[in-house]
């Protein structure tokens, strides 16, 4: 068992911090809201800490899941944060869906003080958090991969080491740009069904088992025909997630046509007063046009 820090106590933040306590590691959290942390403590029995250096004090592992590139340096850099209470040998994994080039960055930061970083964004959403099952692309040396492996499986279905800094998020940004291509055509796959005066239940229930099917289609259809978007994964952080695709796809010169447009249709989403929804939102601007 290792003495872990857990710094981030959001949707994903929360219930992967609690996994790592019902697992037997020693875990200390650290939120920016305190109240979270307290609720977090109160739940899972863990210890907090008031800031990130003192969250990380005597670590093994930190792990981190925050907002972004900003929200991630906060977190870092300073007096009070996590790379100025951290010892030489400890890993830093950050689950925060990040750029490659902040990857690089605080990786490059880390060798120069004496320890391990890895970019190890997840995907799974919610569900996949509070369950367990998360997927994590990791991206950092394989030795400080090996060292991390067995915490971060805890919360995981598949824990995955990419090659170098930046290789995590860079998947990441490969799992988003499929994503956002699924759960448009998903949206007029149902939407084509209704206007078609077909039962859409017996029109999934057969195609799911073909080559169409998708995770997408299996979890998100009914609650998509239905109109309802009040769970998983937010388009404002579907929006900061594409963003962070279609810059990078400014470095590499890769083509993002799809991508860059379904953006756009995330921004109309997000004018209809939808920034919370799920990101299955999409067919909400086909069914009510």
């Amino acid at each position: 068992m290792a003495k872990v820090a857990f710094l981030g106590l959001g949707v994903m933040g929360f219930p992967m911090a609690g996994h790592l306590v019902k697992a037997g590691h020693e875990v200390t959290v650290y939120n920016r809201t305190g109240k979270k942390a307290d609720d977090w403590v109160a739940k899972h029995k863990g210890k907090k800490a008031a800031t990130a250096a003192a969250a990380v004090k005597g670590a093994e592992i930190v792990c981190a899941c925050v907002g972004n590139d900003d929200d991630l340096r906060s977190i870092v850099h300073g007096d009070a944060c996590a790379f100025a209470g951290m010892g030489k040998g400890v890993i830093f994994v950050d689950h925060t869906t990040a750029s490659a080039i902040v990857a690089r960055e605080l990786d490059a930061e880390a060798k120069k003080r004496g320890f391990g970083f890895l970019d190890a964004p997840v995907s799974g959403g919610q569900a996949g958090a509070e369950n367990g099952q998360l997927t994590i692309m990791v991206g950092g040396d394989a030795g400080s991969f090996t060292k991390a492996e067995p915490v971060v499986k805890v919360y995981a279905k598949a824990v995955t080491h990419m090659g170098p800094a930046g290789s995590g998020q860079l998947t990441k940004m490969v799992n988003q740009i499929c994503i956002a291509g699924l759960v448009q055509g998903l949206s007029e796959g149902l939407n084509f069904a209704a206007k078609a005066g077909l039962d859409t239940d017996k029109v999934l229930a057969t195609i799911s088992k073909g080559a169409a099917q998708s995770w997408q289609m299996e979890n998100r259809w009914k609650t998509m025909a239905q109109g309802k978007f009040d769970f998983g994964f937010a388009v404002d952080w579907m929006r900061k997630d594409l963003g962070i695709c279609l810059a990078e796809a400014k470095n590499n010169k890769a083509r993002l046509p799809v991508a860059a447009l379904i953006d756009q249709f995330y921004a109309q989403v997000q004018a209809r007063g939808g920034r919370r929804w799920d990101t299955s939102s999409l067919i909400h601007l086909l069914a009510n046009d």
